[in-house]
């Protein structure tokens, strides 16, 4: 049987935002800055021995999570994969503690016990990586369920809080996917379902895994709004999340967002990564979604290149004062090795 190919047009934006400003432009390229020079730094601990086990990098995928992530609110909730270190920051979660848990410290956002795979901070609503694909999404639809729960049923005066699910397109074929999609419009959970279709699901690539190619569809089977946007420019990502979180807020139920988008790096720092073309490569790092970011804010006259030079400089401190924060931070102590397993008794 040939292979169903799904050839990925990718879409000609031009990065075009209505009531777009100077201050969001510039926390944009910020953080999606942040994120690729974080992963740039892990490469370099991984490889002189100061990380350990599986770490999966984000380079490429930026305006993915900086375009979901940087349009909610604070109560609102992000469950990632174990592609997480990047979904984090965007959160909120403070770069030294992100890098601490990489070192398996103490200080880390999760006491060392996590590693890459494994990020979670309940102080930035974020619900953490999950190393097996498919593990989150039941998670982020308990989290809108409860979100449900406290408006209906003990009738908080609050906005209700968004969950947004980020998952691979390997993720799509997994029973997961399907019965919490369901579930979701079943219950009209205030949920978005972000599916990172970068591409491949570590060596697989997607056309060859999946007799239904087009994701984004599968929400048809469902009756939630599918919407396929182009991964690699954090404006398209940000008006679709905008409009996809209204909706969410006001009571209307969950939407499914695919994101084309690609990894420039390896499935993991431990893959050679020669199963990829370097015409494909190239192609996709033609796109690179910072470099987009900053053409389009200079060429619109919304900054200087002296600008955005400064925001350079200050993401690079953050990223050596991560580093440093870490390398001096404590080993968990051995006697303490069963701590967290459970909730401790205050009373």
């Amino acid at each position: 049987m040939c292979d169903q190919v799904r050839k990925v047009i990718l879409p000609k934006t031009s990065l075009k935002l209505k009531n777009i400003d100077k201050d969001t432009l510039f926390i944009l390229y910020e953080d999606m800055l942040l994120g690729r020079s974080f992963e740039d730094m892990c490469a370099q601990m991984y490889y002189r021995g100061k990380m350990f086990g599986f770490v999966h990098l984000y380079n490429g995928q930026e305006a993915v999570s900086t375009g979901v992530i940087k349009a909610l609110e604070d109560q609102d909730y992000a469950c990632s994969t174990y592609r997480d270190h990047v979904h984090a920051l965007s959160k909120g979660v403070p770069a030294r503690s992100v890098m601490a848990e990489l070192f398996g410290k103490e200080t880390g956002c999760s006491r060392g016990r996590g590693g890459s795979m494994h990020i979670f901070s309940s102080k930035h609503n974020f619900l953490g990586g999950f190393a097996f694909i498919g593990e989150g999404i039941p998670v982020a639809v308990g989290s809108a369920f409860q979100s449900m729960y406290k408006k209906q049923v003990l009738q908080d005066k609050g906005l209700l809080s968004i969950t947004v699910c980020f998952f691979g397109d390997g993720t799509t074929n997994n029973g997961q996917f399907f019965e919490c999609l369901n579930m979701a419009v079943l219950w009209k959970l205030p949920i978005i379902f972000i599916v990172e279709n970068n591409q491949w699901a570590i060596g697989m690539a997607h056309h060859r895994s999946t007799s239904f190619p087009e994701i984004y569809k599968k929400a048809q089977a469902f009756g939630l709004p599918g919407i396929e946007v182009d991964g690699m420019d954090v404006l398209a990502v940000r008006d679709v999340a905008i409009k996809a979180i209204q909706r969410a807020r006001i009571g209307d139920g969950p939407t499914l967002i695919e994101a084309l988008t690609y990894r420039f790096r390896g499935h993991s720092l431990a893959d050679p990564d020669e199963l990829r073309s370097r015409q494909e490569k190239n192609a996709w790092l033609a796109r690179d979604p910072i470099k987009r970011l900053k053409r389009y804010i200079i060429n619109n006259s919304f900054g200087t290149d002296h600008e955005l030079n400064c925001i350079d400089i200050k993401v690079k401190q953050n990223i050596d004062d991560a580093v440093d924060f870490a390398l001096s931070s404590p080993e968990p102590k051995v006697e303490n090795l069963k701590q967290y397993l459970f909730a401790e008794d205050i009373c």
